[in-house]
Parts: C-alpha cells; sequence; structure tokens
C-alpha cells in the first residue's frame, strides 16, 4: 500500500516542477532544467523546516533562503506562489514579462519573498554568507537567557555555476574560518551547465575543498528522495559549529526527453517535450499551471505551521520588551534602521585651521564616533585596516568564539566581501561597511552593480 505521505510529496514536488514548465514555455524563454531537478530538494527545506510568514515577509526572525542559481528563478516563484506570498497565479503566467513580479531572475524588493537580488552566479552564495554572519552578530548582541530572540538558519540553492565562481571560493573560505554552523547550502549536483556537462571544465573533488575550507559535508544520492534529502538537513541542523554543504545528485530537466542534457538549461523544453515530461511524471497535459485542490491544501496547511512560528515569537517579543526595556528598544530601532538618538553628537569637525589631514584618517574618525553612537554599526576590509584606517578601536573582532566582536576581518577577499556586505544588508538589523583600495574595488564590480538595490532595501 502506497505511503499517502510519500504520495502528497510526489504531488506537490510535481506542481512546482509543472509550474516553472508551463511558465517557461509560455514566456518562450527561461531555464526549465533546474526547477525539475531540485523541486525536491526546495521542497523539503520549505516543506520541513522553513520559519517564514508568508503574511509577513519581513517578519526578522524569519529563516532565509536563497536561490543563488538564480537563473532557475521559477522554482522559487513557484514555491512563494503555492505557499501564499502575494504572488499570483497570473504573475506566473507573465515569467519575464515587462513589469510582471517574476523577472527573469530575482530581485529584492520586486517580489514578495525574495531575499537578495542574486545577478551573476556566486553573488547569493556570498549574500546568503553575509545574513549568516548578521544573523550571528545580533544573537551575540540581543538574545538573553531564555529570549532568543534572533534564532533563524540560512538556506540557499547553490549550482555548480555558483561554486566555479572565484566569489563563492573566497565566501566559503571565510564562512569555515568564521564558524557559521547555521549556514546550510544545498548543491544542485547535475554534472551539467549551460554549455555541456562539466566533465569538460569542472572536475574537482567538490567534497574534499569545501572540507578543505572547514565545513559540513554531506551527499545525498537521490535528489528525488525527500525523506533523504531531509535527513541530511536535519544533520546539518545539528552541525553548530560548521557551515554545511549537501551536495545533492540531481538530474537536470527530470523526467524530460532532455534530462541529463545542456538543452534543459537555458532554453524552454518545446510543446511536445514539455507534453511528454508531464506523461512521463503522471501529470495532465492540460490545463495549464494546474495545481490540484490535493497539493494546494497541502501548502496551505505547511504555511499556517510555518507562520504560526511568528505567533510564538511575537509573545517572546512581549515578554522581552518587558524583561529588557531598553535592549528591546535599541533591537527594535536596530530592525527598522533608524539611526539612535544623538548619532551624530560626537562626530568629529575639521577645519583649515587645524592643517592638513589624509582622508582616510578623517573618515576613521569618523567612522568611529559613529562606531560609538550605533550598536548594530559593523563591518571591516580586506586585510588593509591599517590603512584604510576603518579598524572600529576597542569594539572587537567578529569571530568563531566572539560573535559579538564589531569588526570583520574579510581577509584578501575583495570579491566576497562585496557579496558578503550586501547580504548584511539584506538581513537588516545592522549597519555594514567595508573598505578596501581603489584599485582593489575593480574587484567588486558586480557586487557594487548590485549596492544600490541593497542599500533602497535597508532604508
Amino acid at each position: 500500500m502506497a505511503d499517502p505521505g510519500a504520495q502528497v510529496d510526489e504531488l506537490s514536488v510535481n506542481t512546482i516542477r509543472f509550474l516553472a514548465v508551463d511558465a517557461v514555455e509560455r514566456a518562450g524563454s527561461g531555464h526549465p532544467g533546474l526547477p525539475l531537478g531540485a523541486a525536491p530538494m526546495a521542497f523539503a527545506v520549505w516543506d520541513r523546516f522553513l520559519r517564514h510568514n508568508p503574511k509577513n515577509p519581513a517578519w526578522p526572525d524569519r529563516d532565509r533562503f536563497v536561490l543563488s542559481a538564480g537563473h532557475g528563478s521559477m522554482l522559487i516563484y513557484a514555491l512563494l506562489h503555492l505557499y501564499g506570498y502575494d504572488l499570483s497565479l497570473d504573475e506566473l503566467r507573465r515569467f519575464r514579462q515587462w513589469d510582471s513580479k517574476t523577472p527573469g531572475h530575482p530581485e529584492v524588493g520586486h517580489t514578495p519573498g525574495i531575499e537578495t537580488t542574486t545577478g551573476p552566479l556566486g553573488q547569493g552564495f556570498a549574500a546568503g554568507v553575509g545574513m549568516a554572519i548578521a544573523e550571528r552578530f545580533l544573537a551575540a548582541r540581543f538574545n538573553r537567557d531564555g529570549f532568543p530572540v534572533i534564532d533563524h538558519t540560512t538556506y540557499a540553492i547553490v549550482s555548480d555555476g555558483d561554486l566555479m565562481e572565484g566569489i563563492a571560493a573566497e565566501a566559503a573560505s571565510l564562512a569555515g574560518q568564521l564558524g557559521l554552523g547555521k549556514l546550510i547550502y544545498l548543491y544542485d549536483d547535475n554534472h551539467i551547465s549551460l554549455a555541456g556537462s562539466t566533465e569538460q571544465i569542472f572536475q574537482e573533488d567538490v567534497s574534499a575543498r569545501f572540507q578543505a575550507y572547514g565545513w559540513h559535508v554531506t551527499r545525498v544520492a537521490d535528489g528525488n528522495d525527500v525523506d533523504s534529502i531531509a535527513a541530511a538537513v536535519e544533520a546539518a541542523r545539528a552541525e553548530t559549529t560548521r557551515p554545511s554543504l549537501l551536495m545533492v545528485r540531481t538530474h537536470i530537466g527530470y523526467g524530460s526527453p532532455k534530462q541529463d542534457t545542456h538543452a534543459a538549461h537555458g532554453e524552454p523544453l518545446g510543446h511536445e517535450a514539455a507534453r511528454a515530461t508531464k506523461q512521463a511524471l503522471g501529470w495532465p497535459a492540460e490545463p495549464e499551471f494546474h495545481v490540484p485542490d490535493e497539493a494546494r491544501a497541502h501548502f496551505a496547511r505547511s504555511a499556517d505551521a510555518a507562520a504560526a512560528t511568528e505567533v510564538s515569537w511575537n509573545d517572546l517579543m512581549a515578554r522581552y520588551r518587558t524583561a529588557y526595556p531598553e535592549l528591546a528598544g535599541e533591537f527594535e530601532r536596530a530592525l527598522r534602521s533608524e539611526l539612535p538618538a544623538g548619532w551624530d553628537a560626537e562626530l568629529p569637525e575639521f577645519s583649515a585651521a587645524d592643517g592638513p589631514i589624509a582622508t582616510r584618517d578623517a573618515s576613521g574618525a569618523v567612522l568611529n564616533a559613529l562606531a560609538a553612537r550605533h550598536p548594530t554599526l559593523l563591518g571591516g576590509s580586506a586585510d588593509l585596516d591599517p590603512s584604510t584606517k576603518t579598524y572600529l578601536q576597542g569594539l572587537g573582532d567578529f569571530g568563531a568564539d566572539t560573535p559579538g566582536g564589531r569588526n570583520l576581518h574579510f581577509g584578501v577577499r575583495e570579491h566576497a566581501m562585496g557579496g558578503i556586505v550586501m547580504g548584511l544588508a539584506m538581513h537588516g538589523g545592522v549597519l555594514p561597511f567595508s573598505a578596501t583600495f581603489l584599485v582593489f574595488a575593480d574587484y567588486m564590480r558586480p557586487s557594487l552593480r548590485l549596492a544600490a538595490l541593497a542599500q533602497a532595501h535597508a532604508i
């Protein structure tokens, strides 16, 4: 006799898959292969672990979920729609159309529930590291015994392309150094990139590389086995001193005639292949954008259960305000990105009568004055604070054993620094900064291009 739970899981996973397939077909462009292959792992995270509230996407203590492989954006759009975010079926039908809420790549502030604009591959990977740093720092500053007001996990789905990009190597190295145990990445290990098999370009031992970085690494042999994926996530959640990479063996374009080929990566399946895929997976050819009632009900129940976690958190916050009124006020101002009263009271003044002063010296004096008044100003430089004068005096270093420190040491990792600082801003609650020499800023250009969106989101 078939397991009813497994049947509902399969129905739900296929609902995600075919919303993506139909949207890409209607748009005439997009990436159907990733949603077909990665839907089970995304479902496992969202259905069994993710703490979120579709009615309040900005709830501060929600888990963060980043689709770093942003080319597969219809995966996350299908999830957001099915779990009850303000993203209608009509918006899925308008995928990749002008002024829709479903652009080709996820964009923060444009689509409810999107945590960061991923942009070029690897940016989401680095931003997730920034989010995990923000969670660790805020927890150290504001949590008290019996009052874990900040206690959440950052998840991401990453691809071969993400792991090939240099920014991911930099960010992964730093994440391991910092022991970010609440960072869990699921690797869509499908052996295919846009131009062909990864045998041509990417045969390194990813597991060994990430273990060398200091990550917890595990493999899931069957990317369609929701229970095995969930067990791996559970083990990763129990690993509190290391970030986790779950290497999930998937099949791009699963169930389609284009399975395991690069043809499933960057173009629609085509009408006949889409119909054949539905037939292979037992899905009705019509209507398009079909959501079975049983699946719709399951997603609604799961969303309600997830939203109940905010109800508990709101009760915790009410008790926190009573027990620690001053700290709670500081915490809530930080979450609202409000500057504290008197933030500019001790800013240094410079005049011609004082004589010449190097701009970096003046900047360092201002930064330290701000830090004294702004308790969640957090940042650092790419191994250059003696030169850039960005060290916050007396405020400690952020590290695996010192999560309350306000100085971030990025090392010589300018590219990752840009993406991580964007993730800090996207997370909220902290006011991040970074510094390097102008010539090294060239390494940060992708992150700088996306930084305006981060700033707008933070404000």
